[in-house]
């Protein structure tokens, strides 16, 4: 009896852009459900008067979420990206293995570069997250 494995596993193959992407894509999915809770915590405590708004504004001012949301927003750009590049495979645009690895490249460029200008823009906003 061989003491090989009865189906390819993570131990034989060797990662790929687009494996990683795709497990990433399925990662964010479920930070972005979970960061909604942050969401839905917030706009609870709008919704339940100055007292609890501001309790909320401490929590969500700590340097800890702020990266967390950080992340987040990455998290939820990432997944719009992917998402979109997805669209264009159902479509039938962007097999070939060149426009797949530009695509995932493009992918994260994009992520990256939008979270920063967003944050770029939070933080240099008067009265932003500083």
């Amino acid at each position: 009896m061989s003491n090989r494995p009865l189906s390819p596993h993570l131990q034989i193959y060797r990662p790929q852009l687009t494996s990683s992407l795709s497990i990433t894509h399925r990662i964010t999915g479920i930070l972005l459900a979970l960061g909604t809770l942050v969401l839905l915590f917030w706009l609870s405590a709008a919704a339940s008067g100055p007292d609890a708004y501001a309790a909320a504004q401490s929590v969500l001012d700590m340097v800890i979420v702020k990266l967390v949301l950080f992340g987040w927003t990455w998290a939820f750009f990432y997944h719009l990206c992917n998402g979109l590049r997805h669209l264009c495979w159902d479509a039938g645009w962007g097999f070939e293995l060149s426009r797949a690895y530009a695509s995932g490249y493009a992918v994260l460029a994009t992520s990256v570069v939008v979270t920063l200008l967003v944050w770029g823009y939070v933080l240099a906003a008067p009265g932003g997250a500083a």
